[in-house]
């Protein structure tokens, strides 16, 4: 009497279960990187803009020999950017600070800053949260 062989018709629970734990690690590892790529655009974007905003003030500098009062100034008649860049995420205009280091009302110095979303970055200010600055001194 022989025992005829079953068909096998799906797949054992071993299988899923591997199938399972291999999609499991893959998620794993891919995911983190899908959820942190847009938060490290913006940064990236805020870096860019402003770069873009302090080499405006120092086009501004060398034909006025001071810098602005306000970032709008930079966008004017004698245009050194199209537009004052904002935040990418919350649309806000980024931190600019003149000083004025010599007390004659004449902007010798800034201080660009910017939040980033990322607070793991590696150019973020020391001793602050999330805050990267430019910071130019005459």
């Amino acid at each position: 009497m022989q025992i005829a062989a079953r068909k096998r018709k799906g797949f054992t629970l071993l299988e899923l279960l591997i199938v399972i734990v291999i999609i499991g690690i893959l998620l794993v590892l891919v995911l983190p990187n899908l959820i942190n790529g847009p938060i490290r655009a913006r940064d990236v974007k805020r870096k860019q803009d402003l770069n873009a905003i302090s080499s405006g003030l120092e086009q501004y500098y060398n034909d006025n020999q001071a810098y602005p009062l306000a970032l709008t100034s930079l966008t004017g008649s004698a245009t050194y950017l199209k537009e004052v860049p904002k935040d990418p995420k919350t649309k806000a205009d980024y931190t600019y600070t003149p000083s004025d280091t010599n007390g004659n009302a004449i902007y010798t110095s800034f201080v660009l800053q910017a939040t980033l979303e990322n607070t793991n970055d590696k150019e973020i200010k020391s001793g602050t949260t999330a805050t990267y600055e430019v910071v130019n001194k005459q």
